[in-house]
C-alpha cells in the first residue's frame, strides 16, 4: 500500500507526462508493463501509483524508493533507457522529479 508519511527518509519522485488524448492509452500500456515487469523489481522500490487526468491530456506517476540511488540505478538499466526511449516517442515531454515529503494533512 502507497502511503504518504512525514517521517519518510526515502526518495519520493513524480514524473509528469505531457501526452496528447490519441496516446494517452499507449503511454499508459507501455507505464503499466514497465511497473508491472521492470520497475516494482527493481532494488530500494517500496510502490508507485499512476493518474491520468480527465482530458487524457497529462499522466503523473509517484514513487517510493528506499534510497536516490536505487532510483537511479533503475533509471539507467539498459532495460529502462529502452523502455523510456519508447515512452518519450509518444509525449510531448516527461519529467521525473526528486522529492522529499515536508508534511502531510488529513482530513
Amino acid at each position: 500500500m502507497l502511503e504518504i508519511d512525514s517521517k519518510f527518509h526515502g526518495q519520493t519522485v513524480i514524473t509528469t507526462f505531457d501526452v496528447t488524448p490519441g496516446s494517452a492509452e499507449d503511454v499508459l500500456e507501455l507505464l503499466q508493463a514497465a511497473w508491472d515487469e521492470v520497475i516494482s523489481k527493481q532494488r530500494g522500490c517500496i510502490a508507485g501509483s499512476i493518474h491520468l487526468n480527465d482530458a487524457h491530456t497529462r499522466i503523473a506517476t509517484y514513487s517510493k524508493w528506499d534510497d536516490r540511488k536505487d532510483y537511479q540505478a533503475m533509471l539507467r538499466s539498459a532495460e529502462m533507457r529502452r523502455r523510456n526511449r519508447e515512452i518519450q516517442a509518444l509525449c510531448k515531454s516527461f519529467e521525473p522529479v526528486m522529492y522529499e515529503v515536508q508534511n502531510v494533512y488529513t482530513a
